[in-house]
């Protein structure tokens, strides 16, 4: 794409705009391939256009300016992407799930249940195990929220917490608790949830040998417990990442 300085002004305004926009998609390209790339060109037109030099190569400033360049040149911005594109089918695992046991204790929204499902099945944080009150993974709600994954975790009714691994750990609000952020998970346990009104039984707490809490900085008590265990097991996750 070469032009002289006296063909390029013959361009109106919006079609010089796009020439610019058209430069910066192919140079956007290099980049992303770690492949050489001059500014050269485009410097030299923006000093035609009047505009002032363009300073940086950064993919993120890339794209800004193109989508900038195609606002001046009156182009609808749906008709064009520059971003690397988002990855959304499923793939192979890449990892074993953990020696943990999650813990339902009386979760009854099918929806929190499939959507903790989902979380464990994506860190591959372990087994699933489901108390009396709480729906499973073969209820059609639970299912359809957890998006496939209902099928893919391993899970399972249980009576009571004693049937599980210890250190039982439950994840709850109190003064007492331990901040989520301050503790080192041991390599295998069991993680209790709780009812979404009441939170974890007194029963289950009789039995808990560690009571953590998520620190909060809002003005509400707690936050939404499959929210909360996708908090949890990142934190979870990523000690183990570290330890490797």
């Amino acid at each position: 794409m070469i032009f002289t300085k006296r063909k390029f002004l013959q361009l109106d305004l919006c079609q010089q705009h796009k020439k610019c926009a058209e430069l910066l998609r192919r140079s956007y390209d290099l980049v992303l391939q770690n492949q050489p790339c001059s500014f050269e060109v485009y410097q030299q037109w923006l000093s035609w256009m009047n505009l002032l030099p363009f300073e940086s190569n950064a993919l993120k400033s890339l794209a800004d300016r193109y989508h900038w360049h195609l606002i001046q040149a009156g182009q609808s911005l749906k008709e064009h992407n520059l971003l690397p594109s988002i990855r959304t089918g499923d793939r192979i695992a890449r990892s074993d799930y953990l020696p943990i046991a999650i813990y339902l204790d009386n979760v009854r929204s099918a929806y929190n249940v499939g959507s903790i499902l989902r979380t464990c099945e994506a860190l591959r944080l372990g087994s699933v195990y489901f108390s009396s009150h709480t729906p499973t993974h073969e209820n059609e709600k639970v299912a359809r929220t957890a998006m496939g994954a209902a099928g893919l975790v391993p899970c399972r009714c249980v009576s009571s917490l004693n049937e599980l691994p210890r250190p039982i750990i439950a994840l709850d609000t109190s003064d007492d608790a331990i901040p989520l952020y301050d503790f080192i998970f041991p390599s295998s346990f069991t993680l209790v949830l709780g009812n979404e009104e009441y939170g974890i039984s007194d029963d289950s707490l009789k039995l808990a040998d560690i009571l953590l809490e998520i620190p909060l900085l809002g003005m509400k008590n707690s936050i939404n417990v499959a929210c909360a265990f996708a908090i949890a097991g990142a934190q979870i996750r990523q000690q183990i990442f570290q330890r490797r």
